[in-house]
């Protein structure tokens, strides 16, 4: 084409000489040089032209490359990594075709950092897909759900995990309870059991969850719980450590059926003791028998144990269950009042209080006429 233009040029100047010699238009040379220059102007930039067309083309090709995406593949990010870690890592999985154009990509249209975890790609992807589902976060894993309602003792909740969970051990779960190893921010360090500890709530198991982490949370949660209802101050409010405290709570929870009834018995429970009265808790009794139900006996009341608050005054040595919120916030704030005994007033569940032992005798005769008893 060059060739073409130039021989061309070679005609035009032989008629511009011409004309220059009969004494009209410019110098041939000019002219020349001229249409030469503008000539391989036009041809730098057609060519210039082509070159970015077939650049783009190959990026593109890059960006959203041809075909189907391939196999799925598992893609992990790790915590802290950046984004051009990211994008050589997904390049190197032949996710993506090319790490450093996935940086601009990114540069350009946004998207990351990425959140660590565990994500499902396909090789031979589109940028843009891949970004997109990077940015929806990571893939939750296969969990299970737990729950645990209030007022169990801990191998009730060993034997719901092992029910609930196949994969986990009952067994290895009581270990892990009583070993020590994890610890309430509430326990003295004379207490290397769990009981009232752990929070009675609805877990989410994960895939990789073992025993040792579902206890943990467990215990995380009633700390987190007793710490925003303000047991820290419970000496204070209550006149007893946080854990004690929490032993109380548990109390509540083995004897309250309604709601309306746990602050009022919080309540009694702190006069008897300010008092030096037993408790008189049967449940805790049922406790010291290991064993749920069923007629308590005359031998069952004399039983010889720190548990036994028929017998012995002041609390037992642990909570005898796991204590609810409701339960928890009774325990902190206790209803003000005078009462030193309740006793059942209907099928409902609900109490009648008193402050006066005969009092407490009338009402006593008036549930047993009632079956309540």
């Amino acid at each position: 084409m060059a060739e073409l233009f130039f021989d061309r040029d070679e005609d035009e100047d032989l008629k511009a000489r011409q004309r220059y010699d009969d004494g009209g238009g410019e110098p041939p040379r000019r002219r020349t040089w001229v249409r030469r220059w503008l000539s391989l102007l036009v041809l730098v930039a057609v060519l210039g032209l082509g070159v970015l067309g077939v650049a783009a083309l190959w990026v593109r090709g890059r960006i959203d490359p041809p075909g189907s995406p391939g196999a799925e593949v598992d893609f992990a990010i790790a915590r802290g990594a950046t984004s051009a870690e990211v994008a050589e890592e997904l390049a190197d999985a032949e996710i993506v075709s090319d790490a450093t154009i996935l940086r601009y990509y990114l540069r350009v249209n946004g998207g990351g950092p990425f959140e660590a975890g565990n994500y499902q790609l396909r090789e031979n992807s589109a940028m843009g897909d891949v970004v997109e589902t990077l940015e929806a976060g990571p893939a939750l894993p296969e969990a299970a759900n737990l729950t645990v309602p209030e007022g169990l003792w801990v191998r009730e909740v060993a034997a719901r995990v092992g029910e609930e969970i196949p994969r986990l051990s009952a067994e290895r779960f009581t270990v892990v309870a009583a070993g020590g190893g994890v610890r309430s921010i509430f326990q003295p360090p004379e207490v290397s059991v769990l009981d009232g500890l752990l929070f009675p709530e609805t877990y989410r198991i994960e895939v990789d969850d073992d025993e040792t982490d579902v206890v943990t949370r467990m215990v995380a949660t009633l700390d987190a719980n007793a710490t925003e209802l303000g047991y820290a101050d419970a000496p204070t409010r209550v006149a007893v450590s946080p854990y004690e405290a929490i032993v109380v709570a548990s109390l509540v929870e083995a004897e309250a059926k309604v709601d309306a009834d746990r602050p009022r018995i919080a309540r009694v429970i702190y006069n008897r003791l300010a008092q030096g009265m037993t408790l008189g808790i049967d449940a805790t009794v049922y406790f010291a028998l290991d064993r749920k139900g069923g007629a308590l006996t005359r031998s069952d009341l004399d039983v010889d144990s720190p548990y036994n608050t028929r017998k012995v005054a002041g609390l037992p040595p642990t909570p005898i269950a796991m204590p609810g919120r409701k339960s928890l916030e009774a325990a902190i704030n206790p209803q003000p009042g005078p009462w030193l005994y309740y006793v059942l007033v209907d099928e409902q569940g609900n109490h009648v209080f008193s402050e006066s032992y005969d009092e407490f005798l009338a009402n006593r005769d008036a549930a047993r006429d009632k079956g309540l008893l």
